[in-house]
């Protein structure tokens, strides 16, 4: 007898609408949700839910692939309409965005927590009414000296850590993959420390 197809996901990168924001380090989420959609042969482009969705299959699982137009520190009124017509827990939420706490090159795969002041994270926070969401976090690294925040996470990658985020776009691809198919634990054991 055929398994009854689980439960579905929405996986949501956070970002900036916009060609402006395209290239920023604020928009990694983004980046990493476009991935998921090549490798799943699927466009994201359907506008609904005041975002540029997609669905997918993988594995027995359906999911919402995510791009909120609402701008970043909005994004949570997206998401919450998305699960909300769609029947999805917050624990079926994968979140994904970038994180200054973190150096670039590093992903930390995690099944709840704060927001480490991330307005994006606080947005999603605020209208589900709950922190346990599951996060892929991808290190952007501090600021130097001198260079405001929001200065900072609106502009692009150095040259160098351009490469690197590149590796780890697709590395978080992989994370989110292993989260629909095997779990979260299994996740943070293969990908934390990446």
């Amino acid at each position: 007898m055929a398994e009854a197809p689980r439960e579905g996901f929405c996986v949501v990168g956070l970002g900036n609408p916009g060609e402006e924001y395209r290239t920023t380090r604020h928009n990694v989420g983004f980046r990493v949700v476009d991935v998921v959609a090549a490798r799943w042969n699927v466009d994201i482009r359907r506008p609904e839910f005041r975002a540029l969705t997609a669905e997918a299959m993988l594995g027995r699982s359906m999911v919402l692939l995510m791009k909120p137009q609402t701008f970043m520190n909005s994004s949570g009124r997206s998401v919450a309409e998305a699960l909300t017509n769609l029947a999805l827990p917050p624990e079926r939420l994968i979140a994904i965005y970038d994180d200054l706490d973190l150096p670039v090159g590093r992903i930390r795969v995690r099944p709840d927590g704060g927001t480490g002041g991330h307005r994006g994270v606080a947005s999603l926070t605020e209208h589900l009414g709950t922190d346990a969401f599951a996060r892929v976090r991808l290190g952007i690294g501090r600021p130097p000296e001198g260079c405001a925040v929001i200065d900072y996470v609106l502009s692009p990658f150095a040259a160098d850590d351009a490469v690197e985020m590149a590796r780890v776009v697709s590395r978080a691809a992989d994370a989110v993959e292993c989260i629909v198919t095997d779990g979260i634990v299994a996740a943070m054991e293969a990908f934390n420390g990446c």
